[in-house]
C-alpha cells in the first residue's frame, strides 16, 4: 500500500480520529501540521483537496477524502480485518448507528456546548447558563452510553471497532474538562480501556491548553 498522507494538526478532535484509526491498523502514515496556527488550508492547492478548507484530508493513493468519519470508515473498510470493520451489513449497521449518534449527537454535545465555552472562549464572555445546559445534555448523553456500553468493554463486546473510534474520541475531552460529570460506571471502566490502548494515548490524549483563550 502508498504511505498515507494526513493534512491536520494533532490538537484536532476530528484529526484525533483519523489518526487513532491509523495507529490501530498500523498503516504507514505521514502527517502534516495543518490548520488552526499552522494555517494552510486556504491556498488553493489545499482547497483542491477539501473544498471546505477544514481538517483533517487524507490522500491515500489517487483517493483524496475529507470528513472524518467519511475517512474512519474508508480506512477501516480498506484496512480494517473483520473484527474492526463487520463485513456483515446487518453486524455493521448495530455499530454504525451508534456511530453516528457518537459523532452528531454526544461529541457535538461536548465540544460545541461545553468545550467550546470552557476553552475557546473568553472567561468574561461565557454563556454560564448556556454551559449549564449544556453539561446537563451532555450528562443525559453519558447516561445513554453507559447505558449501551453494559459490561464492555467495547461497543462491540470484546473487540475495537470503527463504531469506538468515532464515539470515543471525545472522551479525552469529556473526561479532562473541568466539570462535574454524572455517575457512569461503564462509561469510566470504557474510557479507561480506552486510555490503556497506545494509539488513544498517542494520538487522542493530546494536550489542548493551546487552544484555550484567557
Amino acid at each position: 500500500m502508498t504511505k498515507l498522507k494526513i493534512h491536520g494538526r494533532a490538537t484536532s478532535s476530528n484529526v484525533q480520529a483519523v489518526m487513532w484509526t491509523v495507529a490501530e491498523l498500523g498503516l504507514d502514515h505521514e502527517r502534516l501540521d495543518v490548520g488552526g496556527a499552522f494555517g494552510g488550508t486556504d491556498t488553493d492547492a489545499y482547497r483542491a483537496l477539501n473544498p471546505m478548507g477544514l481538517v483533517p484530508t487524507v490522500q491515500d493513493g489517487d483517493i483524496t477524502l475529507f470528513e472524518s468519519c467519511a475517512i474512519v470508515r474508508y480506512l477501516a473498510a480498506r484496512y480494517g480485518d473483520e473484527k474492526f470493520w463487520p463485513r456483515d451489513p446487518g453486524a455493521r449497521a448495530m455499530l454504525d448507528q451508534w456511530a453516528e449518534w457518537g459523532k452528531g449527537t454526544f461529541t457535538r454535545t461536548v465540544v460545541y456546548e461545553v468545550f467550546w465555552t470552557l476553552i475557546r472562549t473568553r472567561k468574561v464572555d461565557r454563556d454560564l447558563n448556556a454551559l449549564a445546559a449544556g453539561i446537563e445534555n451532555a450528562s443525559r448523553l453519558a447516561k445513554l452510553l453507559d447505558q449501551r456500553l453494559g459490561s464492555g468493554p467495547y461497543l462491540a463486546g470484546d473487540n475495537l471497532t470503527f463504531a469506538d473510534i468515532i464515539t470515543g474520541h471525545v472522551l479525552f475531552r469529556y473526561y479532562s474538562l473541568e466539570f462535574k460529570r454524572v455517575d457512569t460506571p461503564n462509561l469510566d471502566a470504557y474510557y479507561d480501556a480506552l486510555t490503556k490502548r497506545p494509539a488513544y494515548a498517542e494520538h487522542v490524549m493530546v494536550d489542548y491548553s493551546s487552544l484555550k483563550v484567557e
